[in-house]
């Protein structure tokens, strides 16, 4: 018989790593993901600071959440152990309440139900620099051996591990942010799909003791996440909450993904209002109705609208690869407003570089408060100012060892338009952008945490999506 196969190689990708349950995330790499990160906090000022570990509903998170501080006790740290699934933000804003070095997050956020996940924070709450996920790397040892342990009973027998509740906390904050009153009487019927994640609840909770009405869907623990392929903001996943909020007839859906990070929003019609048109709204009601001023940053994946926007009320506007591990630090360093990405997550000043689903979702509802107006009617005055902007996005999957022979293909073929449309320009910061005459673009990508090429595109053409995407599958490789 032979012995058995060598650990795995961990790669963290755009927000940190993630597996198959079972296949190769399991508790041993776990242990080994704790480790490296263990080491790498313990280079930047040592033991003796606190450390966040949190975790979502998930198949076994509470267990591997378990594991990861059995490790940074091990290490010597103080570990804050989450005492339920704690939505992402909520964990992030912890990080600075509590002045910890940094957080674990066991979380695949919007992955399919196989899947689990080894997020990290810094000290600020955000994610960590490309830099330093690379030092992580680079410190995780080749086997669960070399991961110093302290069982968990032991470890809070010492007060290594302890229990807590962010909930307060993180309320009370959200609470200098928000008015939570004008929302809670305003008479508003909400349509709340929390995807069976880390956000059940909150709306509810946040919203509760006025006229304004709150009913939730999904909001039990199911780790198979029914009626829906993922826990993922995105159509048809948002079919169920959609159908609910005309059955309800509800005012607006807010749905939030598997770890309440990210946001998703329907109109009053049911129709899906795409995380583009959300991202703008969002620059447009800080801009607008709270008068803020600051500079915008977005991922290549995101809207041109924002660069109107940002030319209108003249602000600057920065353009970073896909992943809030670049859009953190950029917001930090220039004091950002707002920073986002294609997938629906959006971080603002004043709170934490991390993407906040929850909060996204009450200033979506304060901005239909401000103006008295509906959802469809936010996305109109949009059109008016910055004019229709459409939006599409196909994912496919990539077989093994395909990655570099279609990369190559792509650079080879030189295209000069997408459905008709001139290609002006190349950005190939994260993945190959296509500027088109339009002022539109098409983006042809690789998943840094999934074997999925995905290719986006935004045009100011309704009729045109479907050519655009079809000439982008045809260029990746995947028609």
């Amino acid at each position: 018989m032979g012995g058995a196969s060598p650990p795995a190689q961990i790669t963290f990708g755009t927000d940190g790593w993630r597996g198959r349950i079972a296949e190769d995330y399991t508790f041993a790499a776990v242990r080994r993901c704790a480790q490296g990160f263990a080491s790498y906090l313990g280079e930047r000022g040592g033991p003796g600071r606190p450390v966040v570990v949190g975790y979502d509903r998930r198949f076994l998170s509470e267990h591997f959440a378990a594991a990861a501080a059995e490790v940074l006790a091990g290490n010597g740290f103080h570990v804050l152990l989450t005492m339920g699934a704690t939505p992402t933000p909520a964990i992030a804003y912890s990080v600075v309440r509590r002045g910890a070095a940094g957080a674990v997050n066991i979380t695949a956020s919007h992955n399919p139900p196989q899947d689990n996940g080894f997020k990290v924070r810094d000290h600020r709450g955000g994610a960590v620099a490309p830099q330093g996920l690379k030092e992580i790397e680079a410190a995780i040892p080749g086997s669960e051996a070399e991961a110093a342990r302290l069982p968990l009973e032991e470890a809070v027998r010492k007060g290594l591990i302890e229990e807590f509740d962010p909930t307060p906390e993180y309320q009370a904050h959200l609470e200098t942010l928000v008015e939570l009153d004008r929302l809670r009487n305003a008479g508003l019927t909400v349509l709340a799909d929390v995807m069976w994640g880390n956000g059940a609840g909150w709306f509810p909770r946040l919203l509760h003791g006025g006229s304004t009405r709150v009913i939730e869907i999904h909001g039990e623990r199911n780790p198979s996440f029914p009626e829906m392929t993922r826990p993922e903001p995105i159509p048809p996943n948002v079919d169920p909450g959609l159908r609910a909020t005309l059955e309800h007839h509800a005012d607006v859906l807010l749905v939030t993904d598997g770890d309440a990070d990210r946001v998703g929003l329907g109109d009053e019609q049911g129709r899906f209002v795409d995380q583009l048109r959300v991202f703008a709204l969002l620059a447009y009601y800080l801009l607008e109705v709270r008068k803020e001023r600051g500079p915008i940053v977005k991922t290549l994946s995101t809207t041109s609208m924002l660069d109107t926007l940002g030319q209108i009320y003249q602000v600057p506007v920065y353009e970073t690869g896909v992943g809030f591990k670049y859009v953190a630090p950029k917001m930090l360093e220039v004091d950002a407003m707002i920073g986002g990405e294609e997938s629906g997550g959006y971080a603002f000043r004043g709170h934490v570089p991390e993407r906040d689903g929850i909060l996204a979702g009450l200033y979506l509802l304060d901005f239909m408060v401000r103006e008295k107006t509906s959802p469809s009617r936010l996305v109109e005055k949009l059109f008016e100012l910055v004019g229709p902007h459409y939006y599409g996005r196909v994912d496919t999957p990539l077989p093994p060892g395909e990655r570099k022979k279609r990369e190559a293909a792509i650079l080879s073929s030189k295209p000069a338009s997408f459905g008709g449309l001139r290609v002006t320009a190349l950005n190939d910061l994260d993945g190959y952008k296509y500027g088109l005459d339009d002022g539109g673009w098409v983006l042809i990508r690789f998943s840094g945490t999934e074997p999925i090429v995905r290719v986006y595109c935004e045009t100011t053409h309704a009729d045109l999506i479907q050519p655009i995407l079809d000439d982008g599958l045809k260029l990746a490789g995947a028609r």
